[in-house]
């Protein structure tokens, strides 16, 4: 009998991805969802609510590994004091429901994974490379992340092999970041954000996928992982290359920062800025990136 994998988060960008890759490296794959679905020959779906603390246990009891991918967009909507606690609470709440179902029933799993960001190094732009043992930072992505993986130290309490998958800008065929920054660039209208100057550290949808199936397969991977290519790729970089693929060059002016602030208020430091992230480490785990050139990369998300 194939071993089970539930997601949380299933039926996002990432999660569609992976339960294609799971299913096909031999796994059954089941989704916690806040709706009644009906099951497939692929997915099992159990049904949860977080605002009402309710998931179905069976949902955890039948599970040999779970994935936590779910999440509030952190770049949807303006940071309100009541969006920063949806995005926290989000990310952290799951994990306590799950935690406590665990422990409750003696449930013993062969490994917890969950997402988590490069954003725990911070808001800010310099030279410097981040590892995974650069200290999380003291602004709000830094502490969301630090108190997400918090969260999901907690398994160890139970024996349970716990990663943390530190993800950078995750780009897909038209989905995700890919969706929304198309519309203007094909129209002409990209420019860069800023000084431009910001590092964007990238990964290819399928890369992020594989990385979380190998934690669940090599029992020797715990702890926490950076998911991105190590390119020193930056917005100004990524902005013309983006535009390249639609046949011209960027002739607008940079975005002022100033501008940005008025749009987006606080989030704006999330575009404005950003750091150098090494994947050293999940390289010497023996993984191999298959989407490392930023120019094919992207023609491969939108053609």
């Amino acid at each position: 009998m194939a071993q089970n994998v539930l997601l949380t988060g299933g039926s996002g960008f990432i999660g569609k991805h992976l339960t294609d890759v799971l299913i096909e490296a031999g796994f059954s794959v089941s989704v916690l969802s806040r709706s009644d679905r009906e099951n497939t020959p692929r997915v099992t779906y159990y049904k949860w609510d977080i605002k009402k603390n309710y998931i179905d246990k069976n949902a955890i009891l039948n599970a040999d590994y779970i994935i936590h991918l779910a999440g509030e967009g952190i770049v949807e909507k303006r940071w309100t004091k009541r969006r920063k606690r949806a995005i926290l609470e989000s990310r952290i709440r799951p994990i306590e429901m799950i935690f406590s179902v665990l422990e409750n029933n003696n449930k013993k799993l062969d490994a917890f994974v969950s997402a988590s960001a490069v954003g725990i190094y911070g808001a800010v732009t310099s030279h410097k490379i981040c590892t995974e043992d650069t200290p999380p930072a003291n602004d709000f992505l830094g502490i969301t992340c630090q108190k997400w993986e918090n969260a999901a130290d907690k398994m160890n309490s139970l024996n349970i092999r716990t990663v943390k998958i530190r993800t950078g800008i995750v780009f897909g065929k038209e989905e995700g970041f890919i969706k929304k920054m198309i519309p203007t660039f094909k129209s002409g209208f990209g420019a860069v954000l800023g000084s431009g100057k910001q590092y964007l550290p990238w990964i290819h949808a399928e890369d992020l996928c594989q990385i979380y199936l190998k934690s669940i397969e090599d029992t020797k991977l715990e702890g926490a992982y950076n998911a991105c290519v190590t390119d020193n790729t930056t917005n100004a970089r990524f902005s013309k290359t983006f535009a390249k693929l639609f046949d011209y060059a960027i002739w607008l002016p940079n975005v002022p920062p100033f501008v940005l602030k008025i749009l987006l208020g606080e989030m704006s430091i999330a575009v404005l800025t950003g750091q150098r992230v090494s994947s050293e480490k999940i390289q010497k785990t023996g993984f191999e990136f298959q989407f490392t050139d930023l120019e094919k990369t992207l023609i491969s998300c939108i053609k």
